[in-house]
């Protein structure tokens, strides 16, 4: 791995105008991994990239190259792979391009930028799928989702790219975080979007186990993997990114105090499709797909790299959540009221 700490380092992060990756660019705007912080996305930043040069830029575009030259990149950090689009109303296929084109087109130009030392790529743990036939817990190790498909098989292809990647630049450190959905007030993740419906659309017969990552400790991961030496720095490799723990998605949901609506699996992909016609976030056939098994994964390479644990556990990061996004139609203390009722009821009769 190299080594040479930060001084004079100029790092890139994509995907600047969504939520995680502008906060990491001002994040690491303001801290000593870095001297010059380079921010591209084809949109501007809904708000101030502070500490941060924001470039409007498109990863797939012929210029990169020219770009990365042109500010003296040695640490890029891949931000902008999504499994939501970046404009409402883009169909499935814009996602795929920006994901699986603007990929190869970042790693083709890496592979010519002289002086480059490091590239960090966001990937999620959605690479392992979600079946009954599925272990129970995922490690790094474990295949991809097979057949894949939708941002699964986007981030499958992502992978098969960076590992080529680094096979053709043995000299530069390849770090690729899974990260679990991220989960804050303001995230942008599917799961996010999904919280903050009224009602929840569930899978008839399902309650699957979910497991999440603070806004917060993705950002401090991200961190780590831009340094290069020192505790807590995370090398090359791939590392699971989730928190501690797991809830259930009905207990998600009486947290959050929203009600759920089960429709049977088969009904489930054109409920889904209905209503992302309508525009409605968090909801669509490959992600209510994705909550019928959910899944779980390991963490303890960076458990070990750490030297202990995320600061959020999962139930923490929905009650962060929760306190932020406010009770819904169904708050926990009155459920709780009602059952109180219920079983007083019951008891006299």
């Amino acid at each position: 791995m190299p080594h040479g700490g930060s001084v004079g380092r100029t790092v890139l992060v994509t995907g600047a105008a969504r939520q995680l990756g502008g906060r990491f660019a001002r994040h690491l705007g303001r801290a000593p991994e870095a001297s010059r912080v380079v921010a591209v996305d084809t949109r501007r930043p809904a708000s101030p990239l502070r500490g941060a040069e924001f470039v409007r830029a498109d990863i797939r575009g012929p210029d990169l190259l020219g770009l990365l030259v042109e500010y003296g990149v040695d640490t890029v950090v891949h931000l902008d792979v999504h499994g939501t689009p970046a404009a409402p109303g883009a169909g499935r296929a814009a996602v795929k391009e920006r994901n699986v084109l603007g990929t190869l087109q970042l790693l083709g130009a890496c592979q010519r930028l002289p002086g480059l030392r490091r590239v960090v790529v966001r990937s999620s743990t959605r690479i392992y799928g979600g079946s009954a036939r599925g272990p129970a817990v995922f490690g790094e190790d474990a295949p991809p989702a097979s057949p894949a498909s939708g941002f699964t098989r986007d981030l499958a292809e992502i992978e098969e790219y960076v590992r080529g990647f680094a096979r053709r630049r043995p000299d530069v450190a390849v770090t690729v975080l899974r990260f679990a959905d991220v989960l804050s007030p303001a995230a942008g993740s599917f799961l996010a979007s999904y919280f903050r419906l009224p009602v929840l659309p569930t899978v008839l017969g399902y309650d699957p186990r979910l497991q999440v990552v603070h806004e917060d400790d993705a950002l401090d991961v991200l961190l780590r993997a831009v340094r290069e030496e020192g505790p807590g720095a995370v090398p090359d490799g791939t590392f699971n990114v989730a928190a501690a723990g797991v809830l259930t998605l009905s207990q998600a949901a009486r947290r959050l105090g929203r009600p759920t609506v089960p429709v049977p699996g088969r009904l489930a992909p054109w409920l889904g499709s209905g209503l992302a016609a309508l525009r409605l976030p968090g909801v669509s056939a490959e992600q209510l797909r994705s909550l019928t098994h959910g899944r779980v994964v390991r963490t303890d390479r960076l458990r070990e790299v750490m030297g202990g644990p995320l600061e959020y556990t999962t139930a923490e990061t929905f009650a962060d959540f929760a306190a932020a996004v406010g009770a819904g139609p169904l708050p926990p203390e009155a459920v709780s009221r009602a059952v109180d009722r219920l079983e007083r009821l019951v008891r006299r009769g």
